[in-house]
């Protein structure tokens, strides 16, 4: 069946209306992300949350800050927390949020984090992570450009200090380093309008050879300003990144399927609340990376329009 394109908005998935009790028995999970209602790509999780929510007759509460900001998280994990729903979903963006998620569990909720926290979770006494094990991620993606004759690359991060984007930047580190080459990290801002002149100054200032970003803003952003001889990687999938992996102008880009990342906790903690069963605990649920070239984009392509690659 052909899946809807999902409508963001601030209110519940699958919620009763305003004012209503829920039903008797209905399971409950609430959701709080880092990634704001208005990105692209985290309209492809809520759409993965949403859909496991329809089929699997479940009341889910999704939240996430307008913009940004570690104290609202907490916040919001706080207010979930006093709603006493019967499972949590929450990224892991840094580890200032551990005290609100230790809340969580005191409380006896059981949590599953997503996208960001691979390497955190487990401390946290969260059950378990759905999403990409960053650092190898990256590792991969360097190694890729490694293979395409890369010796000295930047690792272009619009969000330095989250975990998950610095371990990739780590990987690719690695393994540029295993094969004599180096690479350096450059902070950028998304919609700074001085962000592609830094960039096309950054690659040719160190002689770069290749670059990945941390997201597909910048991929799309390198890909326009960088001569055609350097080669680029990008995490993350949109219509226009696959377009330009399609042109050649991208070389590859990392598919952590977030679509997986929404649907799959969910599943998870509803069937722990209706029969006691979860799948193994304490392990990381990979979801990636799985990598998109020029031979496949078409196909990634139609996905993407509907809001589930």
């Amino acid at each position: 069946m052909r899946e809807p394109n999902v409508t963001v908005s601030g209110t519940p998935s699958s919620s009763p209306a305003p004012g209503a009790p829920a039903p008797d028995g209905a399971v409950r999970i609430a959701v709080v992300t880092h990634g704001p209602a208005s990105s692209k790509f985290w309209a492809i999780i809520r759409n993965g949350v949403d859909s496991a929510a329809r089929r699997l007759d479940v009341l889910v509460d999704y939240q996430s800050p307008d913009e940004y900001s570690l104290d609202r998280m907490v916040a919001l994990i706080d207010d979930a927390i006093a709603t006493k729903p019967d499972g949590l979903v929450v990224s892991i963006p840094e580890i200032g949020l551990k005290p609100a998620i230790e809340r969580a569990v005191r409380a006896g909720i059981p949590v599953v984090s997503i996208n960001s926290g691979s390497g955190q979770f487990r401390s946290f006494g969260v059950l378990a992570h759905v999403g990409q094990e960053e650092f190898r991620a990256g590792r991969a993606a360097g190694q890729r450009l490694v293979d395409a004759g890369v010796k000295r690359a930047i690792c272009i991060n619009q969000q330095v200090g989250n975990t998950g984007l610095d371990q990739r930047c780590a990987g690719m580190a690695e393994a540029l380093e295993k094969s004599g080459g180096r690479s350096r990290v450059l902070a950028i801002t998304d919609d700074d309008p001085g962000t592609p002149e830094r960039i096309r100054r950054a690659v040719a200032s160190d002689e770069a050879q290749g670059v990945l970003t941390t997201n597909a803003i910048g991929g799309l952003t390198a890909s326009e300003v960088l001569p055609s001889g350097v080669k680029i990687g990008t995490f993350d999938l949109n219509p226009d990144v696959l377009k330009a992996v399609q042109a050649g102008r991208i070389g590859f880009a990392v598919d952590q399927q977030p679509y997986l990342q929404g649907y799959l906790p969910i599943e998870m903690l509803a069937l722990r609340a209706r029969y006691g069963i979860f799948p193994s605990q304490g392990d990381v649920v990979a979801t990636g990376p799985h990598f998109v070239t020029r031979g496949d984009a078409a196909q990634a392509l139609e996905l993407s329009e509907r809001s589930i690659r």
